[in-house]
């Protein structure tokens, strides 16, 4: 499994977006993406959790989370493969360890955490809590999105991640994403 959660070498710039559930992420990937026509390595957790809830109406659960950093890193390092300017990453492994111990009590499996620290991402986009709340399947957490928001900010803080905080609009997100990012390719 430790092969499984490792990046591999890439000469690409490679972004990541971070933040709490329904903050735009998703939405903002996209954009970027299409903004520079650039691959984006979308949500594995998403589609993954979404398919356990539809076959068994479970949630995600202690050991699924070491399948959803593999997969997501697979998706990663096979989009990587594609692009040497960039990649817009729709989440990470940090991410996933910031919800394993939001939901698991401060508990992470330490592979995950390993290699969550170990990965690396040449910006992340903090998407702040002030969209629209849009309920699904997945999402339980509304009351406690500003909790949250700082959870996710801390652990950029912690791990002295280059971050950029993203407020307001997708355009207002978008003009100061783009700034950033342009800056950092030339």
């Amino acid at each position: 499994m430790e092969e499984a959660l490792k990046q591999e070498p890439s000469r690409c710039l490679k972004v990541c977006l971070f933040g709490p559930e329904s903050s735009g992420k998703s939405t903002l990937s996209q954009k970027l993406s299409e903004y520079y026509n650039a691959p984006f390595v979308p949500e594995y957790a998403r589609d993954y959790l979404q398919n356990l809830w539809e076959q068994e109406q479970k949630i995600c659960r202690p050991m699924d989370l070491l399948p959803i950093a593999a997969g997501q890193i697979s998706l990663e390092n096979s989009f990587a493969k594609t692009t040497k300017n960039l990649l817009i990453c729709d989440t990470d492994l940090l991410t996933t360890k910031v919800y394993s111990e939001a939901y698991y009590h401060g508990w992470s499996p330490e592979l995950l955490t390993k290699y969550a620290l170990k990965n690396t991402y040449d910006l992340y986009l903090l998407t702040y809590i002030d969209t629209p709340w849009e309920a699904d399947d997945l999402r339980d957490r509304p009351e406690r999105r500003q909790e949250m928001f700082d959870y996710f900010k801390k652990a950029l803080l912690d791990t002295d991640r280059p971050y950029i905080e993203l407020k307001g609009s997708v355009e207002e997100r978008m003009k100061l994403a783009t700034k950033t990012i342009n800056l950092l390719l030339h």
